[in-house]
């Protein structure tokens, strides 16, 4: 009896192993989770309030009770590869198979539909969901109910494959207990197209029974499930077991972090429930396991990758605002829960779909490093968008799937509106925070496009800015100049210099000096400067060891302009003594004189100086600035 099919074909035309598996490999834990989880919430029973159970069980499995899995190892042995990575992957798949002690994981659920129409094999009734989760790729299952299929989260019909992705053999089982109490057991494995006994295959075999109707047609139909009792699924609903486990998806900690971070909203409504080897998860504790310094840190500042803890807080603390997003025809009503916090580092939106699933951690143009957190959640209308929104792993928002050219441009132009709304709330809240009082004087203002201030900046380390009171030394050389290439026919363009010399505030200036001593003024760049809020101080650090001529200087003046989001500078509204009640030179201890506008006399030690500012309680924190260095 054979256990595994595999459909013949003429020749090898395809030599490579399918690259969705390693799309999800890529995932690791957190895609594996996903993947499951949302599919036992897509089958939940209909009508059934209780949460979603789900059970996650890792342990070792002796090989000989993996079923049918010598004929596995055969079709292995035959695999032929055409190039360095398929012949690493085939090495690796034939050292693994050699192991008798074999590492496993399953993932059971119940208060579930589980998979109808077993007992009809390969069937083409869409209500026979066996056959579309057993033998068709690419291919979901689909509702009668339009509600109930708008909530589900899978729609590519690809995410099957991760569990394959997950197995150092690519291969896994789904045993299946149904409303008639019937138990099978189905399974696949992904290898590449492969030559056996004489016969060409496909790469995707299929652990089932065959038939054969005539010559040229059979048709599958699953095993009676009288397997090992890891195989076992004896309740309503579907199991997933996946044997030969890669060892990074083992972790347990990994595991209950997975679920966490993909399905935190979900339990917390009590739409689902999970146990990883007798840990359980559900309402009443989830908070414990994300305040537990086991699985996340609770360090606010070092939260820059993984943002749960601050979802979770966001979402039970803050009240439900709309947002409003347009695709440019249908308006979209979200509820976002937003948090503004100038401790957190990071700025991100968890995009949550109607079953509790978070789609990604979506960075808002711009803002990325802003302080806030938001967790963004729509009714069933934003869930069906957000839906056909999403790439084949569930894990972002993209239009780049869409073949529809008209379909697309609505996409592309929801998810900018998206940050487009995003943003309006953030710089609100940062309005909030940090109120500016008084006017600005702008009549010394320098204008610089955006783009082209943003190009200076980046090359502008030491580059002089002419100070037209005072001669100047020399102009620093470490940049050198600019010239656009000449046109056939044309005449020569003459480019201005990285930075400009620029219009100096005469109120900022000492028109008692008589000193006439050659001064050089230099920008510093923002790669150089570390800034650090703490309480009602700030400390800055200038390394300015890389220009030669200021890191000779003893002590230098340092002067500070404001810039806004669109490249624009006031070089005189920012008032020193408004913003500060002193300024401290961290090397001597000393206070400096705030005299001109100007920090004077701050101590260079090997090029490096530091200040300490008292901040005054007016001091607007949210303000960008730029550095100019006197020497």
């Amino acid at each position: 009896m054979s256990y595994w099919q595999f459909s013949p074909i003429p020749n090898i035309e395809e030599s490579n192993f399918n690259k969705i598996l390693e799309r999800f490999y890529n995932l690791k834990v957190a895609g594996l989770i996903r993947e499951n989880i949302q599919n036992s919430l897509d089958g939940r029973l209909l009508g059934y309030e209780g949460p979603v159970k789900f059970s996650i069980t890792t342990g070792t499995i002796k090989k000989k009770d993996v079923p049918g899995i010598g004929e596995v190892i055969e079709r292995i042995h035959c695999l032929k590869g055409r190039n360095s990575y398929t012949k690493e992957a085939i090495e690796h798949m034939v050292k693994t198979s050699e192991e008798e002690d074999v590492h496993y994981i399953s993932f059971e659920d119940s208060n579930t539909r589980g998979l109808s129409g077993a007992r009809n094999g390969q069937s083409n009734s869409p209500k026979d969901t066996w056959a579309i989760y057993a033998y068709n790729k690419g291919v979901h299952s689909e509702e009668e109910d339009a509600a109930v299929e708008t909530s589900r989260g899978g729609s590519h019909g690809v995410g099957k494959i991760a569990s394959n992705a997950a197995s150092d053999l690519n291969v896994m089982y789904f045993a299946n207990c149904d409303a008639d109490g019937d138990q099978h057991l189905g399974g696949t494995v992904q290898l590449i197209e492969h030559e056996f006994e004489g016969q060409s295959y496909r790469s995707t075999g299929y652990f089932a029974d065959i038939t054969y109707l005539d010559a040229n047609k059979t048709k599958f139909y699953p095993f009676e499930n009288t397997f090992h009792e890891v195989f076992e699924k004896k309740t309503r609903g579907l199991k997933i077991i996946i044997p030969f486990l890669r060892k990074e998806y083992s972790n347990e900690t990994e595991i209950i972090r997975s679920v966490c971070d993909s399905f935190f909203v979900s339990i917390l409504l009590n739409k689902l429930e999970v146990d990883v080897n007798g840990r359980i998860i559900n309402a009443d504790n989830i908070q414990e396991y994300v305040k537990d310094p086991e699985y996340y840190t609770q360090n606010v500042a070092d939260m820059k990758q993984v943002f749960t803890p601050l979802y979770v807080s966001t979402y039970l603390e803050q009240p439900a605002r709309p947002l409003q997003v347009s695709d440019g025809k249908d308006d979209y009503e979200f509820n976002l829960y937003f948090r503004y916090d100038e401790e957190i580092p990071k700025g991100r939106v968890a995009i949550i779909r109607t079953i509790g699933m978070k789609i990604e951690d979506k960075k808002v143009k711009n803002k990325a490093n802003q302080p806030f957190n938001a967790v963004l959640i729509g009714g069933p209308k934003e869930d069906a968008y957000l839906k056909s929104l999403e790439n084949e792993s569930h894990t972002e928002l993209t239009h780049d799937h869409i073949k529809d050219p008209v379909l697309q441009k609505r996409a592309k132009r929801f998810i900018n509106n998206l940050s487009k709304a995003m943003t309006a709330v953030i710089d609100e809240a940062v309005k909030e925070h940090n109120p500016t009082d008084g006017k600005m004087d702008t009549k010394d203002l320098l204008y610089v496009s955006e783009i082209q201030f943003k190009q200076e900046l980046s090359k502008a380390m030491g580059a002089v800015v002419i100070d037209k009171k005072k001669p100047v030394v020399k102009m620093d050389d470490d940049l050198p100049p600019r010239h656009d290439k000449k046109k056939p026919g044309g005449r020569k363009k003459l480019t201005p210099p990285t930075i400009r010399p620029v219009k100096r505030d005469r109120s900022a200036d000492d028109t008692d000096s008589t000193d006439d001593k050659p001064v050089s003024i230099f920008n510093v760049h923002p790669n150089t400067v570390e800034r650090l809020l703490m309480g009602n101080k700030e400390i800055v650090r200038f390394n300015l060891s890389s220009n030669e001529e200021v890191k000779k200087a003893a002590t230098c003046n340092v002067s500070i302009s404001i810039i806004d989001g669109m490249g624009q500078e006031y070089r005189s509204a920012f008032k020193l003594k408004d913003n500060f009640s002193q300024v401290i030179d961290k090397s001597t201890s000393s206070t400096c004189s705030l005299n001109n506008n100007k920090i004077n006399h701050v101590t260079i030690n090997q090029g490096v100086a530091e200040l300490t500012f008292d901040l005054k309680n007016n001091y607007n924190r949210a303000l960008k600035f730029v550095y100019y260095v006197e020497v």
